[in-house]
């Protein structure tokens, strides 16, 4: 049976993630995305879920470990996020003062949130919140998360959908030690990779040349201090193609002439959600 770590608990979105990716897996929590990522650099039968950005509230964060670790990334997977406040059962929206969640979950429902005055408690995670709102079986006290969360812990939903924008999704990685990638064929692809320039004046400029005369387009360009310093950068890209197309090698064998560090995370075909 395939195992796949994601990290929080039984309920998370990531959970929610993982089961519809690969129903049949072994789904197993982890408290930390260090711990994810350190059980599948040593398990090469594992793959890990990670939620890479949200496309409300931005990156979630774990740039440092995709540095670190150098996971090879499998494919993408846009989860669609509605939040719902949970609550134990019987208990009326009236009586509740104390919401507790993740703050970014707190922060996509703020609307709600005020007009319902509630007093915001920050978690690590959404899945955790309702765990505890369970235990706790205090009708004042309400969590923001998922409907799976809501089965898993004994909660019921008190109000569904109660984010402040429709249609959010959070871009999750399905990443894992082996390398593997799709053949070159009649698909859409992104090419994933890292970099670290060597030090001179205006390497970041010079170094993208070869995309524009080669015609490829980046998605994704976000630097990074490496670990201890601010003086020192990496650097995560996406660019649209396969790394087997003449443009996108053409332009990354540019691109290496200005590198003290180049390593390609992954090879992958874009979901299709990007077409709409």
């Amino acid at each position: 049976m395939n195992k796949i770590y994601f990290q929080g608990t039984f309920g998370a979105y990531s959970h929610l993630a993982a089961k519809s990716i690969d129903p049949k897996a072994e789904i197993i929590p982890c408290k930390t995305f260090d711990e994810c990522f350190s059980k599948a650099s040593k398990d090469s039968s594992s793959k890990i879920i990670i939620p890479e950005s949200n496309r409300i509230t931005g990156n979630i964060g774990i740039e440092y470990l995709i540095f670190k670790y150098r996971l090879n990334i499998y494919s993408e997977y846009f989860q669609k996020i509605e939040h719902n406040l949970l609550a134990i059962p019987g208990a009326k929206i009236s009586e509740i003062k104390n919401v507790y969640s993740h703050s970014q979950a707190l922060s996509q429902c703020s609307n709600f949130i005020k007009s319902n005055n509630f007093i915001e408690h920050v978690r690590a995670d959404t899945a955790g919140s309702a765990e505890m709102v369970s235990k706790n079986n205090d009708k004042g006290d309400a969590a923001i998360a998922s409907t799976l969360s809501a089965e898993t812990y004994g909660l019921e939903v008190i109000k569904r959908n109660i984010e402040n924008e429709k249609g959010n999704l959070t871009r999750f990685l399905i990443m894992g030690k082996n390398i593997l990638q799709p053949e070159y064929g009649n698909k859409k692809y992104i090419t994933s990779f890292l970099f670290k320039l060597k030090s001179k004046p205006a390497a970041l400029y010079q170094s993208l040349g070869g995309f524009a005369i080669n015609g490829v387009n980046l998605t994704k360009l976000q630097s990074y201090p490496e670990k201890n310093s601010f003086d020192s950068y990496f650097f995560l890209c996406d660019l649209d193609g396969h790394i087997d197309d003449h443009k996108v090698q053409k332009s990354l064998e540019e691109l290496g002439l200005h590198c003290e560090d180049f390593h390609v995370l992954g090879v992958f075909e874009a979901d299709k959600i990007r077409e709409k």
